[in-house]
């Protein structure tokens, strides 16, 4: 698990193909490294990686077939910027909200403006995701802990204040730059738990047990 709050950004150093598989190796100046471990896992851009090998301030880790097509790893080039954040640990301070690292869908970034000192961005996500975010809540863009400012169909807006501007990736996006995108944690269990198996939802949790008990309109 992770909190989505960036500490630090690397570079892709090396990237090997194997088969349908990719071995990336990551370099970075700032990412304390000093007491991790083959094994742990580490975010690269929202992306829950199991890193394997440590070397200085690199590490290296596997990233599977079905991870290539469901992110945008497969994409960045040698020298690319990457956000990244260790796993958290039962004292770590949850500053942003919970992150699984298991993206849901590659979004698209269409606008970039600024805003007070802040640079407000809108981002358009599958369809399928829609669903899942809401003014006020939580998402995670490139592993990073958002806010959503605005809701419209399949685009939400974020505000980016000059401090996370300053200490991850978000900067550098350009109108049409893919980001990996996953959904508000609990959202996507409660439509779980709304929805049942199949069509019909379950006896325990419906939209009108939602509304009797205050939790929608």
């Amino acid at each position: 698990m992770f909190t989505g709050i960036i500490q630090a950004v690397g570079r892709v150093a090396a990237v090997e193909s194997r088969g349908n598989d990719a071995r990336l190796r990551i370099d970075s100046d700032s990412l304390p490294l000093a007491d991790a471990r083959p094994g742990d896992s580490i975010a690269v851009n929202g992306v829950c990686l199991t890193a394997i090998e440590f070397a200085g301030q690199s590490f290296t880790a596997d990233v599977s077939a079905e991870t290539l097509s469901c992110t945008t790893l497969g994409k960045h080039k040698i020298g690319a910027a990457v956000n990244l954040e260790p796993a958290l640990l039962p004292t770590t301070r949850l500053g942003g909200h919970l992150v699984s690292g298991h993206v849901d869908g590659v979004g698209r970034l269409l606008e970039s403006r600024p805003d007070g000192r802040s640079q407000r961005l809108r981002f358009e996500l599958p369809a399928a995701l829609a669903k899942y975010v809401a003014a006020k809540g939580s998402i995670c863009v490139d592993g990073i802990s958002l806010t959503v400012n605005a809701v419209e169909a399949n685009r939400f807006d974020v505000n980016i204040v000059p401090h996370t501007l300053a200490s991850t990736t978000l900067a550098a996006l350009r109108p049409g730059d893919e980001v990996n995108i996953e959904v508000d944690l609990l959202a996507r269990y409660l439509e779980r738990l709304r929805s049942g198996d199949g069509d019909q939802p379950t006896s325990g949790i419906t939209p009108d047990f939602l509304k009797r008990t205050g939790f929608i309109a």
